[in-house]
């Protein structure tokens, strides 16, 4: 009976990190993690502790704790974990093993924030998820450059980001979607590791590449029983923060199966302007998909909630927030049906958080985020000649370290 019940012991893994920004890159590693074993346990730092070692956080740490809480792997999280993994705090939380992804994560002086868990024995890697990090969006919207969304006057001339912030406010843009959809312009990103020609493999960011095994992996799988109150919304989801996470907790408090629309990137850029979305279509799919609220997503929804689209998801309830609703290209309103049906509401769900919020903190404090940037990718040069060091004196040669290049 005993070893019955010894087989059936639950492994419980600790992951534990910034989590800042959080994005799909983030959700796909505890994803991971949470595929190593039966319960997963996520530390998340303080502001005060990445202040000291990373650099100034986008998202305050409870907005942080939020985030993390609700990805739909995550079991438990931990607030104010210490920004070096110890046995002490495995042991504490009974977690059988660390895991974090293949990229490096030193502390302000440049100590690897794993190597106590690792000398243990007690670290597993997953492999992060290429094309997107919290520093490759803080140089997004720095920039505000994406090549389906380039600028009309200005392509290829800008000399400085100042000039280009004052274009962008100024809302000149053009439309074009091109065979550079999904990836993040190059130029005027040299200092802010943002570019595949970053010397750090780890701030540099490279291509997203979408695939439908990834969607599947996101997927919940579901589809709503007859006796399911289906809840739709709509929107761009950009940038996804607590703000759309009290949005869609709000709704999905509605009904029982949380359907949510996401607009393409064109559409987007018709009714915000600028050089919005920040993140293509297929990065917000993930985004969303990662929410434990949501339980399937429309790719490319129509702007318009049309009857055909509330027939074929049996839609009972619509949801939209307390912020104005653009028209339509053609200037109608794009919840006109259902408000006619009778099953439209408005949801106030206690927060004001706007997409447009957080690029404005991030232009507040460019110079901060530049320096973090730069201070970041600088110590994981230092730890990558170590390692490359390391491995031609066991090897003979660099091959197969991360970021060497022959």
């Amino acid at each position: 009976m005993s070893e019955n019940k010894e087989d059936k012991k639950q492994i419980r893994v600790w992951c534990d990190g910034c989590y800042d920004m959080v994005h799909f890159g983030h959700a796909n590693s505890l994803r991971q993690a949470k595929a190593l074993g039966d319960v997963l346990i996520v530390g998340v730092h303080t502001d005060e502790e990445i202040s000291k070692h990373k650099g100034p956080p986008v998202f305050t740490q409870e907005e942080r704790y939020k985030m993390v809480r609700a990805i739909k792997w995550v079991d438990q999280v931990v607030e104010g974990a210490p920004y070096v993994t110890t046995l002490e705090t495995l042991d504490k939380y009974q977690c059988d093993f660390c895991v974090h992804g293949d990229d490096i994560t030193v502390t302000a002086d440049g100590i690897d924030t794993y190597h106590l868990v690792k000398e243990a024995g007690r670290y597993k890697e997953v492999m992060r998820t290429a094309g997107v990090s919290t520093t490759d969006l803080v140089g997004r919207m720095l920039l505000l450059t994406r090549e389906h969304f380039k600028l009309l006057h200005e392509r290829g001339k800008c000399e400085t980001k100042k000039k280009l912030l004052s274009i962008i406010s100024n809302g000149t843009t053009l439309n074009k979607r091109g065979d550079k959809e999904y990836t993040v312009a190059l130029e005027h990103s040299s200092n802010l590791g943002t570019d595949s020609t970053a010397r750090s493999p780890y701030t540099g960011c490279s291509q997203f590449l979408p695939t439908t095994q990834k969607i599947i992996q996101f997927s919940s799988g579901l589809s709503p029983k007859p006796s399911d109150r289906v809840v739709y919304v709509a929107g761009a989801f950009d940038l996804f923060h607590v703000g759309h996470l009290d949005f869609l907790e709000a709704a999905h408090a509605q009904g029982d199966f949380l359907i949510v629309g996401l607009h393409t990137d064109l559409e987007v850029n018709r009714y915000k302007g600028s050089n919005y979305p920040i993140m293509n279509l297929h990065e917000r799919v993930l985004s969303v998909l990662a929410c434990k609220y949501v339980h399937e997503v429309v790719i490319g929804a129509p702007y318009s909630v049309t009857a055909d689209l509330m027939e074929h998801f049996k839609v009972q309830v619509v949801c939209h927030g307390v912020t104005p609703i653009p028209r339509d290209a053609d200037g109608s309103d794009p919840y006109q049906v259902p408000k006619q049906r009778g099953c439209f509401k408005a949801l106030n769900s206690g927060n004001t958080m706007t997409t447009e919020d957080i690029v404005q903190r991030i232009i507040r404090h460019r110079l901060e985020f530049e320096e973090r940037n730069t201070r970041k990718e600088q110590k994981e040069r230092i730890v990558l000649k170590a390692l490359q060091k390391e491995h031609i004196k066991q090897n003979g040669n660099c091959e197969g370290v991360k970021g060497y290049a022959a």
